[in-house]
């Protein structure tokens, strides 16, 4: 069972999730859901990484399967100037966006 459901509620809510990535706990403010080769996957902006926070903020792409120990945080986050749900990676896949 992929971690879907936290993720939707992320991104509807403008929450961080934590998770468990390549063996690093990881805390992400997720964007945007979308398929790709038929894989759910969601590009976030990593918060923290292992309690530290990242050199340089950006948006990373993650695939679902690959995120372990998920759960939805407390912490709010604002969406990431640079994201852009109309980009064309996203058209036809997304299965919802943040609304700036």
């Amino acid at each position: 069972m992929l971690p879907s459901k936290e993720f939707f509620e992320g991104v509807a809510l403008k929450k961080c999730v934590s998770a468990t990535y390549n063996r690093m706990q990881v805390i992400l403010a997720p964007h945007i859901l979308y398929t790709r080769h038929d894989e759910m996957h969601v590009d976030a902006v990593t918060v923290e990484r292992e309690g530290e926070p990242p050199r340089e903020f950006k948006l990373g792409t993650f695939k679902l399967s690959g995120l372990k120990d998920v759960s939805v945080e407390e912490r709010q986050f604002e969406p990431y100037d640079l994201f852009d749900a109309t980009a064309e990676k996203y058209q036809g896949t997304t299965l919802m966006a943040v609304e700036a």
